[in-house]
Order: C-alpha cells, then sequence, then structure tokens
C-alpha cells in the first residue's frame, strides 16, 4: 500500500479541516499489559444425546473466508502474510480453529519464494509463505469457488477478511478494484456478484484494509451500485479508509511491532489480544459481554498514530445522505450537545480525541477550528485524527437526523446496517 500521499491529497485534507499540532499520545494509548489469557466458557455436558442435539443445532453457525497477498512477488510484502497469520492468532483467541477457516494467499503454496520482504541492510529479498493452511491462490476462480461452498453451506454468517493491494479506479471511484494474484482485478460491482451468491438470510460481515477501500462500502447496494437501491440482504463492511484515499498496512518490514494499520487495531479490539500477543483495553464499550465488529472499529479510530480514516457502511450510507447545509449546522452546534444521541463507542472516539487535543466540548467543532486548533496542525496524523472526529459528529448528527425524520424506509435501512454491524463472530 502507499506510503506517501499525492499533494492533491493532501490538499484535499487540508481544504476539509483547519487542523491542529499537539502531541500524540505514545504509539499505544490503550495501556497495553500482560494479563493471563482469557478463559472459554465451555457449556457443561448434556446427558440426554437428544437435547445436546437439539442444542448445537439452535446455535448460529458462522463461516469465515480469507483473502491475501499482492499481485506479484513485489508487491506481496510481508506485513500481508503477518496479518494473516495474526488473523489466525486471533481465531484461536476467540475460540476457532484455524485450521477450519479457507485461506487463499498470493500464489498459494507451490513453494515458491513469492513474499517479499528487507533485509537489516534494506535489501529486497523473496521467501516461501510461511502461512499454515492455505487452500490455495488468490484468484478469482478460487473466490467464485469459495462463494458456492458457502452457498452450499448455508451459515447463518460469514465474516470476510481482505488483506492486499486496492487501486482507484479513474472513471469512477465508487467502483474501486482490489489486485488479485497475476494482477486479476476485482471491482465494486464484481464482488457484489459473488456476494448474491450466498443464501439471502447469510449475514455477511466484511473487514478491508486495503487502499482506497471505502469503495467497497457500496456492497449495500444492490449490484454494488449506488444509483441502485440499498440491498435487503443482510450485508455491512469495515474499511480501512474512504474511497479516495490510499492506505497503510503492507509493510515490507520484518519487525511486527511496528506495524499500525487498521486490520491490527480492528482485531486487537475484537479480541483483546495486539499482535504481538500483549493484552490491550476490553473495547466492550457498552458493557454488554462481548466487543461487537462496531465496537473493534470505534477502537481502531483511535488505537494507531497512522493517517487513515475509518469507515463502516453505515458510516458511509449516512455521509452519503448529508449535503453541505447538514454538515454545517451538525458541526456548528455544540460537541456536548452532539454526543446526547451518541452511542457508546461512538462516545468514546469523540472524547478520546477532544482529550487528545485538549478541545471544548462545549464549543462546537467550528468553533474549535478557530480557537483552540487554529493553525497548530504539524503532521498528517494529526490530520487524520482531527478528520476522524469529524466524521464521528458528522456520524452522530445523520444518524439523529434519520431517525427523527419519520421515514420509514430510511430508518428501515439504517437499523439493518447498524444490526450487521453490531454482530460478533458467533453472536450474530
Amino acid at each position: 500500500m502507499a506510503q506517501f500521499f499525492s499533494a492533491s491529497l493532501i490538499l484535499f485534507s487540508l481544504a476539509v479541516l483547519t487542523f491542529i499540532g499537539l502531541q500524540l499520545p505514545q504509539k499505544n494509548p490503550h495501556n497495553l499489559k500482560p494479563e493471563p489469557e482469557k478463559l472459554i466458557n465451555i457449556p457443561q455436558k448434556l446427558e440426554n444425546s437428544q437435547e445436546k442435539q437439539n442444542n448445537l443445532n439452535s446455535q448460529p453457525t458462522q463461516s469465515f473466508l480469507i483473502i491475501g497477498g499482492g499481485p506479484e512477488p513485489e508487491a506481496n510484502e510481508i506485513g500481508i502474510e503477518k496479518n494473516i497469520l495474526y488473523f489466525q492468532r486471533t481465531l484461536r483467541v476467540m475460540g476457532y480453529n484455524p485450521a477450519e477457516v479457507p485461506i487463499f494467499f498470493a500464489n498459494g503454496n507451490n513453494q515458491q519464494a513469492t513474499v517479499s520482504y528487507l533485509d537489516k541492510n534494506g535489501r529486497q529479498l523473496f521467501k516461501i509463505p510461511e502461512i499454515p493452511n492455505i487452500k490455495g491462490a488468490s484468484t478469482l476462480s478460487n473466490l467464485r469457488n469459495a462463494f458456492g461452498q458457502l452457498q452450499s453451506k448455508k451459515p447463518d454468517s460469514v465474516f470476510f477478511y481482505f488483506t492486499g493491494h486496492g487501486i482507484r479506479n479513474p472513471e469512477n471511484t465508487n467502483n474501486n478494484i482490489i489486485l488479485l494474484w497475476n494482477d486479476e482485478p476485482l471491482s465494486v460491482q464484481m464482488f457484489s456478484s459473488l456476494l448474491d451468491r450466498l443464501p439471502p438470510k447469510t449475514s455477511f460481515v466484511g473487514m478491508m484494509s486495503q487502499c482506497y477501500s471505502g469503495s467497497f462500502a457500496n456492497l449495500i447496494y444492490e449490484a454494488g451500485n449506488p444509483k441502485r437501491p440499498v440491498t435487503q440482504r443482510p450485508r455491512c463492511g469495515f474499511f480501512a479508509t474512504v474511497k479516495t484515499r490510499p492506505s497503510v498496512g503492507c509493510s515490507p518490514e520484518v519487525n511486527e511491532a511496528d506495524y499500525e494499520d487498521y486490520s491490527s487495531s480492528f482485531f486487537a479490539g475484537l479480541s483483546g489480544r495486539s499482535r504481538t500477543g500483549k493484552t490491550v483495553n476490553w473495547a466492550d464499550y457498552n458493557q454488554d459481554g462481548r466487543v461487537s465488529f462496531a465496537e473493534a472499529h470505534a477502537f481502531a479510530k483511535i488505537d494507531q498514530q497512522n493517517v487513515d480514516f475509518p469507515l463502516s457502511t453505515s458510516e458511509f450510507w449516512l455521509q452519503n445522505q448529508a449535503n453541505k447545509k447538514t454538515q454545517e449546522t451538525i458541526l456548528a452546534q455544540s460537541i456536548n450537545a452532539t454526543l446526547v444521541t451518541a452511542r457508546p463507542e461512538q462516545i468514546s472516539v469523540v472524547n478520546y480525541i477532544i482529550k487528545m487535543f485538549k478541545i471544548n466540548p462545549e464549543k462546537s467543532f467550528v468553533e474549535n477550528q478557530r480557537t483552540t486548533l487554529r493553525g497548530k496542525i504539524k503532521t498528517e496524523e494529526q490530520e487524520a485524527y482531527l478528520m476522524r472526529l469529524r466524521m464521528e459528529l458528522l456520524n452522530i448528527g445523520m444518524e439523529k437526523q434519520v431517525r427523527n425524520s419519520g421515514n420509514p424506509q430510511a430508518i428501515a435501512i439504517l437499523e439493518r446496517l447498524i444490526e450487521c454491524e453490531n454482530g460478533s463472530w458467533g453472536k450474530q
């Protein structure tokens, strides 16, 4: 993924916000500390075999599908491989068997040295993939077959994870592309057609960390086209950044402790374990005893010092409903007034960022720009945090407007997206 931004992208960010330049917190703001592994509660054995079978049949079935890797060896960085290895460790922590999860990675498991990394002298070298249980290469053919198997399996829920490279579609940023092995393109609309193969009631949750990934939020629309109605199928997703920006995460560096990408934070928040094995503060913001996907997404917004603008499907849909005048109205009211209708995970994001920059919550975002924040921006990372605050306030304000609109269709769409995003592994 891109490590630097073009001048046009930087100007875009500066045009949206007047950011500030105060000290960010240390690299891990979530107070990492070693703790014993969480125990997984296992139900007591049922004496009656029929009762046991009935209980098993009533449990929701959770399936997974993982696609990763670059389009060629030179762009198949070790960071992508390590992302998948971390995902496998996350599955284990959450009580799943990684060996049962289908993974399609780069060229597959043909023992060719296709993973790129830098040695201690900064030289690019290549090695054989070391991911256990790879089913095959990340090709469109394998992806089609995998969705065909899910169609036959009819799971209650599918969690899809993509880690790799994305490119911007110059003709239509609502139909951006991810690059599979051998530069095979997979667009938003092509991906949406694959999702249509799933049973209509199967819940689909995607987590995508590539550049320009926010374009794939269009999977909520029929045929992946925002000019079409929102699909009735239960679909949602979480994305490292918006459709017009590159992202971070495809590092050729070997040291995993230095990785600061969206997926690292998302899975840390979901499982309570960082990619280096440390325990992080649990992201159960509403204290219901589990971490939802939405809560893991909120955790990722405030966990890392990177330049991404994380986005979910409900946020994408809400922001599409907000015209310029509506945005100005929301950003002109006091932050505390906006927070009155916010959900716990949204409150956590806003409070964290306003504390970081010593923003006055009695004033509006716009007023803080003119006073506290005026002319103090120093880094792109600080830009990103302020953009995340702006986006979060708009999300909260627009959700209130939709709920107060009296429009049953819009409210139903919002509820369906939020319900999907509030799911968790095995608890849809």
